[in-house]
């Protein structure tokens, strides 16, 4: 498969409306970290919500949505209730205190209540685990983008896939900082939910059935249990298989999306850079509720691939499906693009890949090199030259990006090799891995807000104990404990779920008065 001139002129187009578009955010100098990092608080709820909407959607969606589709039902789109509950709680609990303090990370919060080391181990913690999560994520729209551009999926094509998408959403985000990052992702997020919503309507087409055979054939599977439209899973099953079930949602989910809306630099940065709390309130929810309409059409492309390659029943058409390329096994809707799609709408999607993977790399970038600023860089500065003056740190916001921007890129490669060696599907390591960061910030996060109690000493024994305990409930890790273990598959939101109890508890053991001395100690 090669990429035609028609797919090559949709593939520019992109790149200089995108080039267009940073330029003239880019027109407006940052004055000093906060303004860089937040925008100045400046920025309107609509195009926040869609920021937030983008980097919530990754390559990871793009690709796999379908593909959950193809051999599953509706079950995911339960989870969104969980996220409902999630909004819930970070607008009545978190986006206040945030304001209220006028935070740059939400890790200051920690500072306040306990010390400047819990909020700095914090911060660590959720770098750790952004560099995996974004690093697998950068990946994975390399190996669509090698695919597509290239031909092929070896060592050199994923490099220069990664070099290239890492070069752009520096260009992108480097001098204008988070206000470049919304505007950026406002046109990421419509380039590729136009790119599905094409894929959608010409797959439907060329299936050429009525809308109510396609209905009937998606609720009576042959060869299923149970209807590919099932919403609302009410067995209950504690493995990574009913990770969708509906008390997964109303558990797992929601502490998932709390850590992402509320604990998760990477999201709540943006509802940071609204005018007032109710604005940053309706932005998250908006983004939120517009998460169901886009996942379900992503969804919905993977139901009618079913149909096309699984039921030659009805569809005149329908292939057998080789789910490879060059041996390496891809995800159903990529073998599609590659067999099936024809010139120019083929080159949209490669450009709706593109826009998915940077509405997530230029938001790890700026929130990360938030992190590295913000809590790690400018206390340390002030500390030693009290009189340093506010632009130099916006270059240090500059500079952190470009080193967040390397280690991505050095990940990404990694995970090239790594998945060479390992069975574990990287698509489920992308979607799980920040529940290792994320079960010691809930229950750090927890103790602040809900009880007196905890210091800093227990503040980072919660973060290690939330990381070990995910750790240790891996099947991998539990088979080398003991063969007896290896059967046991517990989903991530189950993992999750304990975790953040157990690291609560651990947070919670710490008395406040130690809080207080160590306070005096750093004073």
């Amino acid at each position: 498969m090669q990429l035609t001139l028609l797919d090559w002129l949709v593939f520019c187009s992109y790149f200089f409306i995108l080039g267009l578009l940073a330029w003239w955010v880019n027109q407006q100098k940052s004055k000093n970290s906060s303004d860089y990092f937040l925008a100045a608080n400046s920025m309107p709820a609509w195009l926040v919500a869609i920021s937030v909407l983008a980097t919530s959607q990754s390559a990871a969606t793009f690709l796999g949505g379908p593909d959950m589709g193809f051999r599953g039902n509706l079950t995911y789109l339960a989870s969104s209730f969980g996220a409902i509950l999630a909004a819930w709680f970070v607008i009545k609990w978190l986006i206040p205190r945030y304001y209220q303090l006028k935070v740059t990370t939400v890790y200051e919060l920690l500072e306040q209540r306990f010390s400047a080391s819990a909020k700095n181990h914090a911060g660590q913690m959720y770098l750790f685990g952004r560099v995996f999560a974004s690093g697998a994520r950068l990946y994975m729209a390399a190996l669509a983008v090698s695919m597509l551009l290239f031909n092929h999926i070896n060592a050199s094509g994923i490099v220069a896939a990664v070099a290239l998408l890492a070069v752009i959403g520096l260009l992108c985000t480097m001098m204008g900082g988070i206000r470049s990052v919304i505007y950026t992702d406002a046109l990421q997020c419509f380039v590729y939910v136009s790119a599905a919503l094409l894929v959608l309507f010409y797959l439907y087409s060329s299936l050429d059935l009525p809308w109510q055979q396609v209905v009937e054939a998606l609720r009576y599977p042959p060869e299923q249990a149970r209807s590919k439209l099932l919403l609302f899973d009410f067995h209950l099953d504690f493995s990574s298989a009913g990770v969708f079930n509906v008390w997964s949602a109303l558990t797992g989910f929601v502490l998932l999306n709390i850590a992402a809306f509320g604990l998760d630099q990477d999201m709540t940065q943006r509802v940071l850079t609204c005018k007032t709390p109710a604005k940053g309130a309706q932005a998250l929810l908006s983004s939120v509720l517009l998460v169901i309409p886009v996942m379900l059409v992503f969804i919905v492309i993977g139901f009618l691939l079913y149909l096309f390659y699984q039921r030659p029943d009805l569809a005149a058409g329908t292939q057998v499906l080789q789910d490879s390329f060059q041996g390496e096994k891809i995800t159903v809707f990529m073998y599609y693009v590659l067999n099936e799609l024809p010139s120019g709408l083929r080159g949209l999607v490669v450009v709706g890949v593109i826009a998915a993977a940077l509405s997530t790399i230029t938001s790890g970038l700026n929130s990360m090199a938030s992190v590295l600023v913000a809590d790690l860089y400018q206390p340390w500065r002030l500390r030693r030259q009290p009189a340093t003056e506010a632009k130099h740190f916006v270059r240090a916001g500059q500079c952190a990006m470009l080193l967040t921007a390397i280690a991505l890129s050095l990940m990404a490669i990694l995970c090239f090799y790594w998945q060479q060696y390992s069975d574990m599907p990287l698509l489920a390591f992308a979607l799980s891995v920040m529940v290792f960061s994320y079960s010691g910030l809930l229950g750090v996060f927890f103790t602040a807000l809900f009880t007196r109690r905890g210091n800093r000493y227990s503040v980072t024994a919660a973060l290690c104990v939330g990381f070990v305990t995910c750790l240790v409930l891996q099947p991998y890790v539990l088979k080398q404990l003991s063969p007896n273990l290896a059967a046991l598959d517990l989903g991530f939101t189950w993992q999750l779920c304990i975790a953040t109890l157990l690291a609560f508890l651990t947070c919670y053991s710490g008395s406040a008065q130690q809080t207080t001395s160590a306070h005096a100690k750093e004073a």
